[in-house]
């Protein structure tokens, strides 16, 4: 998937200050992958083995893991797609409706548990914390 779609697609856009983040799963930790990796992302590879080690059970990531991809997967298979083709119009879809007052919510809720006022950048303490 990275070589025959990604890495192409890449090429259509400005891929400057993108980083690349993965995690630390075994099968996505292949020495061939990881060298692929760090060839096109450079230091702005986050995975285990790579340039900036995934950290495991941030709390920085855990919104993202736990809520977004759970509520992507929940409405991207409700309707049981039988196709890629389906597949790949759901995830489209759900991609596209989430609202950033969503990812706003879940950023607060998240600073609220762990202590950090909202206003305050929560890069900040991911930086002091990983």
């Amino acid at each position: 998937m990275i070589t025959n779609f990604f890495l192409s697609e890449l090429n259509n856009h400005d891929v400057q200050e993108l980083w690349f983040q993965q995690d630390g799963a075994t099968c996505h930790t292949a020495r061939a992958t990881i060298d692929l990796l760090k060839d096109t992302f450079g230091d702005h590879l986050i995975s285990r083995f790579g340039p900036v080690n995934w950290p495991p059970r941030s709390c920085d990531l855990t919104p993202l893991d736990y809520f977004l991809w759970g509520y992507v997967k929940s409405l991207v298979y409700a309707d049981k797609p039988q196709t890629l083709d389906h597949l790949e119009d759901n995830i489209r879809r759900v991609i596209a409706d989430i609202r950033p007052q969503m990812l706003e919510k879940v950023i607060e809720n998240w600073t609220s548990r762990i202590g950090l006022h909202p206003s305050q950048p929560w890069q900040s303490y991911a930086r002091n914390h990983i």
